[in-house]
């Protein structure tokens, strides 16, 4: 029985730990934040845009940032360890605290797959190849000379995701959708450059995710070629040269590109991994961690007292984070009023 107001450590500062933090307060406990980044805001803090509106990336975050604002922060901070007491959790830090705290709120998000690992795309290999982070990086500040006035841009989806290959056997849900952001911004910032997706299956199950991509082909003339990449070259003047098989059409194609942005699938953060099994929580066989179950339970663990939000169990669009971040919150709720 916890007879005082209950603490909350949540771990991660992205859009899920920002959103569970103020709904948690809003409810009457003690949150507090943990990150390990500088600032707060996660992946979507380093992103321009949001899909399917194209609405400011940095609106957000600073909405998630003002209603978290009353909770107590600790950013640029690691947690060196984490362990079990008889009413709840031990959390030392990184600058020497030790955090005592009657329940643990996993929101630890996601990694981005090292494509470097797919030699073949040539990452890291040849200098005209980037990743969508690097893309959106230079949405953000224009910095990257790789990315100045191109002629033709190609996409590669699923690049780390869905191949047993590469150990990661699950789609990565956003990627497509990221795609298509990212080809209608490029034609916008450059509207005589030809732009190629190279896709194995379009993935597009979202509010008004259809609508961005019939926008994409219609307003905007991306070309959508449905077909692995089998062979990525440098030719001698720098540009890329892709070699792949159009499965629509039923013949290979070979085009030369000014720039070739591979879309690195998401994958657990090892961090959650690592917390996970200091407390005993278990770790799906996709190196997600295990929810009590896939359907009506999935903000909650196997052990009382820890929960999740967001990508630490699985890829998550925007709106399914934030509205398990609101779900975590409540179900942390509804397991103090049941200590009671």
């Amino acid at each position: 029985m916890v007879n005082r107001t209950p603490v909350i450590a949540v771990i991660g500062a992205g859009i899920a730990g920002l959103e569970a933090a103020r709904q948690l307060k809003d409810l009457g406990y003690k949150p507090v934040l943990i990150e390990k980044a500088p600032v707060v805001g996660g992946h979507v803090a380093e992103w321009n845009r949001l899909f399917p509106d194209l609405s400011p990336a940095a609106d957000l975050v600073q909405s998630l940032s003002k209603g978290a604002g009353s909770v107590k922060t600790y950013t640029d901070t690691e947690i060196a360890s984490m362990g079990r007491l008889k009413d709840g959790y031990s959390l030392i830090l990184g600058n020497g605290e030790t955090l005592l705290c009657d329940a643990v709120l996993f929101a630890t998000g996601f990694h981005l797959f090292d494509a470097s690992k797919k030699e073949e795309y040539g990452y890291g290999i040849y200098d005209r190849v980037i990743t969508n982070r690097d893309l959106e990086q230079w949405f953000n500040n224009r910095h990257d000379p790789r990315v100045a006035n191109p002629k033709a841009v190609g996409f590669v989806h699923c690049v780390g995701s869905r191949d047993v290959k590469a150990g990661n056997t699950q789609c990565s849900k956003v990627c497509c959708i990221t795609a298509i952001k990212q080809a209608i911004e490029i034609k916008e910032e450059f509207p005589e450059a030809e732009v190629y997706c190279f896709y194995m299956d379009l993935r597009l199950f979202g509010k008004k995710y259809e609508d961005f991509y019939i926008k994409a082909q219609r307003d905007y003339g991306i070309h959508f070629i449905r077909g692995r990449v089998s062979e990525v070259g440098e030719a001698i003047d720098g540009r890329v040269v892709v070699k792949a098989e159009d499965t629509l059409n039923g013949k290979p194609i070979k085009v030369t590109l000014d720039l070739l942005v591979l879309m690195a699938g998401i994958v657990c953060n090892p961090d959650a991994q690592h917390y996970a099994r200091e407390i005993g929580v278990a770790v799906d066989e996709d190196g997600f961690l295990r929810s009590r179950d896939n359907v009506s339970s999935i903000v909650e663990s196997s052990r009382p007292g820890v929960f999740y939000a967001g990508a630490c169990t699985g890829a998550k669009t925007i709106p399914e984070t934030l509205a398990e971040a609101r779900s975590a919150a409540l179900t942390i709720h509804q397991y103090f009023n049941k200590r009671k």
